[in-house]
């Protein structure tokens, strides 16, 4: 099966320019600026079905169509690196391994809707990435890659790197804008959306790293091409970020269509210890739970959604037969109370409601009506808020409830299950191992430790 932005993660030092450049970089991008008008590109990346690829999975071309040319105003690019999903590492592996490929779709982006002014919002625990990014940048700065007259051409493009703080809502993109602009990280209300009204009050486009990685690859081979690797609607590959119990952790790049069975039991290598699968997040924590019965879906953004998950941001977490799910769900709703910014009452009273009361039950408090009650508080979480961080909160939590009610059920009657589930025993941790292969625990998965720790090169593309 071929690769496209993960064949570059084995090539020895892809990052720097002269490797990239004998690769064939930046050959897309001078095609772009040089051969075809702004509009052609966009209608050729429109008709590539190229959907966003940082969680919304909305059309990338339709989302530049969206922006006004003729305000008068500036219009800029944001790219959002803030990866702050849980279970999510794909945009580091493509910042750290092949930057240029970022930097060139950036170009393709910004000649196709008119821009001279982008900023790339990287996480801020991403050290490394970011110093990899700084260095392309720098370099292509000094190749004429980016400034004034690119190419030889009368295009110009300035990037700007601005790093983040660690708040997981700054990867909702008007958290982000208004982080960008040196502002509390509070989503904004919309309408306005940001393709209208965005950074600094201008028209501005919101694009995530791997959206925008894909970009060179359709400009050269074609929308055609790149539609048919997918399904009808969701076209190309995707990066999918594989950690927790299975035997090859790491990053696969896979057709959209891909069933998730096959990622886990053919490409990552099937469940670690050959015990039996018994949940699985297809799309990065704030994704529905699938139990092992509902792992022949496929991976692309519709048919999640018609099995009431969703594509998410690509993250595949799993958990085999020795997980509690009562544990489990503890810690994922500890980050959402965590990290809700509480601009919006529902979500921060529900998410850190829900948090104390998860924390009572798996410290052995927990009540007959709890899981009753549990259900009655997720239904009015979602749809209450600015942005879908509770709407991503009640949907896992909803259905870790929904699906594993009697574990929960067994787990306040029981106090052996209590004791034996890890939290609060000296028992096996719950390991969700890192994409390094480190060994983990659920806590580190889902905190996010994982997807910031040591980068390792894939050995399993």
């Amino acid at each position: 099966m071929e690769k496209l932005i993960s064949r570059f993660f084995k090539i020895p030092n892809a990052t720097s320019l002269p490797v990239y450049l004998a690769e064939g970089g930046y050959e897309a991008a001078k095609l772009a600026l040089r051969n075809r008008k702004p509009e052609e590109i966009e209608g050729e990346v429109k008709r590539s079905h190229l959907r966003g690829l940082g969680g919304a999975g909305f059309s990338c071309g339709v989302k530049w169509s969206f922006v006004p040319r003729d305000t008068g105003k500036p219009i800029y690019l944001v790219v959002n690196a803030d990866e702050g999903e849980p279970g999510t590492f794909k945009d580091k592996y493509i910042l750290t391994y092949v930057p240029h490929l970022l930097i060139e779709g950036m170009i393709i982006a910004s000649y196709a809707v008119g821009i001279h002014k982008a900023f790339i919002y990287i996480r801020g625990e991403y050290e490394m990435p970011y110093l990899k990014l700084k260095e392309a940048v720098g370099e292509a700065y000094q190749k004429g890659f980016l400034g004034e007259n690119i190419f030889g051409t009368k295009f110009d493009l300035d990037i700007v790197i601005h790093r983040g703080a660690g708040a997981y809502i700054c990867g909702e993109e008007t958290g982000l804008l208004e982080s960008l602009e040196g502002k509390k990280g509070f989503p904004r209300l919309k309408p306005p959306f940001p393709a209208v009204v965005g950074l600094f009050g201008c028209p501005t486009v919101i694009n995530n790293v791997e959206t925008l990685s894909y970009l060179p690859f359709i400009v050269q081979r074609g929308s055609e091409w790149f539609a048919k690797l997918g399904t009808e609607r969701n076209g190309g590959m995707r990066l999918f970020s594989v950690s927790g119990h299975v035997k090859r952790p790491g990053i696969y790049e896979l057709p959209m269509g891909i069933l998730l069975r096959s990622i886990i039991y053919e490409h990552a290598g099937g469940i670690s210890e050959d015990r039996k699968l018994k949940a699985v997040v297809p799309g990065g924590l704030s994704a529905a739970v699938l139990t092992a019965d509902e792992i022949d879906v496929k991976m692309d953004f519709d048919s999640l959604k018609a099995v009431g998950s969703m594509g998410g941001s690509g993250g595949v977490i799993v958990m085999d037969e020795t997980t509690s799910m009562v544990d489990a769900l503890r810690v994922t709703m500890q980050f959402f109370a965590h990290e809700s910014c509480g601009q919006c009452s529902p979500c921060r009273e529900g998410t850190g409601w829900i948090d104390r009361i998860l924390k009572r039950i798996v410290a052995g408090k927990g009540r007959a009506d709890d899981v009753d009650h549990l259900l009655d508080i997720g239904k009015y979480l979602g749809g209450t808020t600015i942005c879908a961080l509770a709407d991503g909160a009640q949907m896992t939590f909803l259905s870790y409830l929904k699906k594993f009610r009697k574990e929960f059920e067994d787990f306040i009657r029981n106090s052996s299950l209590r004791a034996n589930a890890g939290w609060s025993s000296g028992g096996r941790p719950l390991g969700l191992p890192a994409p390094d292969g480190r060994s983990g625990t659920v806590s580190e998965a889902i905190s996010g430790i994982a997807s910031a720790g040591r980068l390792k090169a894939p050995s399993s593309q």
